[in-house]
């Protein structure tokens, strides 16, 4: 139960998983200073949920039905710079943290993080101040500060946003007609974007797109 002297700060969750939501909405819930606003399972019922609710920080997860947490934090960065935004995914930090970072979120945690470090993450944000694991952290800052020479770009890099979005959906099963569905684009631009993903991983074949794809997945 909430203390009744303390304002909590509001939060949006986009999940489009209802079992996350709710175990998220449980968890932030239970804290005196934190409660869940509103909850939304894809881009669309973000936006509506961003404008009924206006919460204090979003919770958005990198996978989304229909489209991606990228493409919501895009559309977030055109309302406002204010709005603090925590990525909470399954994906590998390694190869896509920085690339959510740079179009606009404030942090980013992975699902297998521990239930106090999620909330850790969250106040920092809430704070004004970012979040990334300790790990990732120091990667960075050897990589900018170039005192790792073996470290080279991170491949994810190299992508276009909408051919990480591909990427993404390759990863989670998606046949290529299903991401065309997905994205609103045709099968031949899919299989083009495919086809350059593949240029610049150095993939020879369609397997090795989806090996690639699926691991960066920490299950």
């Amino acid at each position: 139960m909430n203390d009744p002297g303390i304002q909590p700060r509001s939060v949006l969750i986009v999940d489009d998983h209802p079992i996350v939501r709710q175990g998220l909405s449980q968890l932030i819930n239970a804290e005196d200073d934190l409660e869940v606003s509103g909850n939304a399972a894809t881009v669309e019922e973000a936006l509506q949920s961003l404008g009924e609710s206006d919460p204090d920080v979003v919770i958005v997860d990198l996978s989304l039905a229909h489209s991606d947490g990228l493409e919501l934090i895009k559309e977030i960065r055109k309302e406002t710079r204010h709005l603090p935004v925590l990525v909470l995914s399954m994906h590998d930090e390694n190869m896509y943290a920085e690339r959510l970072l740079s179009a606009g979120a404030n942090g980013y945690i992975m699902k297998q993080a521990a239930a106090d470090q999620l909330l850790i993450a969250l106040r920092r944000v809430l704070a004004g101040g970012g979040y990334v694991s300790e790990h990732l952290g120091a990667s960075m800052i050897e990589r900018i500060a170039g005192n790792d020479p073996k470290q080279t770009s991170n491949p994810i890099e190299r992508l276009s946003n909408r051919e990480l979005q591909v990427l993404n959906l390759v990863g989670r099963g998606k046949t290529t007609r299903e991401v065309a569905e997905n994205l609103t684009l045709s099968v031949k631009t899919v299989e083009s974007h495919r086809q350059r993903i593949k240029k610049k991983l150095n993939l020879q074949t369609s397997a090795q797109l989806v090996q690639f794809a699926v691991s960066s997945y920490t299950q």
